[in-house]
């Protein structure tokens, strides 16, 4: 009896055994997928955080003015140091616009906000990912430029270069020698998209630096609705449709929807119910769109607005 105990525990380890080696269990698999599983999201992750620094990093090649002791992109040089002498104003800075050299502040201001809008929204994985300062340098590239150009409470530059000069001649902003002409708006020469823009990206933005950095939060948003500074009034007061980047960006859908897009991102940043009552007044400019772009801004206000009211 005892040895038929004995062989019977010899015979089934010994088929566990050969079981184990020949044909993978269950568990044998499991840890099998397991592993392959880990390995896979580790390459997919390391596969989205470069893509995230890339993203990042492709804006330090796009940079005017003076460039930085720690620019990464080491092939670019200082450029349009002389941006807006000829109304003596200080204008270097910036981004240029896709492959050329000319500064657009309307797309400048549609391109601050989505980036301020990511590092809100997602500020989390792209910390984790080790990108979250220089998403924010790079979008503080852009609101300082922001800045200087909103020169007065009704002021707001909003292109340097000559469009048509620029795009016949392709050249770096190093060598380049086409003209530096100012484009503004002010009470007498509206352009309520330039100006709504720039208030939501001043807005949004300093929702990303309230907690780095108080001093510089709080500038931002003085510039984008406060009795001094006033973009967002500006824009509301003066209305009319921006039209000086055209042909090259038209405003196609009106400034409805960026006066809808400012006043959703300074009640995102204040709370302050006035920026609600003028959004509930308004909701009748609000629809049905097709697209979230740099001319309609819809869609990006009504996602912002569902998180707060559903």
């Amino acid at each position: 009896m005892g040895r038929r105990l004995v062989w019977g525990l010899l015979i089934a380890f010994l088929c566990c055994a050969i079981s184990l080696f020949l044909a993978p269990n269950d568990l044998h698999r499991s840890l099998v997928a397991a592993t392959n599983h880990a390995q896979q999201d580790h390459h997919v992750n390391r596969a989205y955080n470069d893509a995230l620094a890339k993203s990042i990093l492709f804006f330090e090649g796009q940079r005017s003015g003076k460039l930085p002791a720690d620019q990464r992109v080491t092939w670019r040089g200082d450029s349009a140091l002389a941006d807006g002498q000829p109304d003596n104003v200080n204008l270097v800075g910036g981004y240029y616009d896709a492959g050329d050299n000319v500064k657009f502040g309307w797309t400048i201001s549609y391109t601050t906000s989505l980036l301020s809008w990511a590092a809100i929204e997602y500020r989390q994985q792209i910390t984790s990912a080790g990108e979250i300062e220089h998403l924010r340098q790079a979008i503080r590239w852009a609101t300082d430029f922001l800045l200087r150009s909103h020169t007065s409470s009704t002021t707001f530059y909003t292109q340097v270069g000559d469009g048509n000069k620029d795009h016949s001649c392709w050249e770096r902003p190093e060598d380049m020698d086409t003209p530096r002409t100012l484009y503004k708006i002010t009470s007498q020469n509206p352009g309520s998209e330039a100006a709504g823009d720039a208030a939501a990206a001043l807005a949004a933005a300093s929702m990303v630096f309230e907690h780095v950095d108080a001093a510089y939060s709080s500038k931002l948003l003085q510039h984008a609705k406060s009795v001094i500074k006033q973009l967002f009034e500006f824009a509301d007061k003066y209305r009319g449709s921006y039209g000086a980047s055209c042909p090259f960006y038209c405003s196609y859908s009106g400034y409805q929807d960026e006066l809808l897009w400012g006043a959703t991102w300074l009640y995102e940043a204040t709370g302050d119910k006035k920026y609600h009552g003028y959004l509930t007044s308004n909701q009748g400019w609000s629809g049905s769109v097709s697209e979230f772009s740099w001319d309609n801004k819809l869609a990006g206000v009504q996602t912002l607005l569902a998180k707060v009211t559903l």
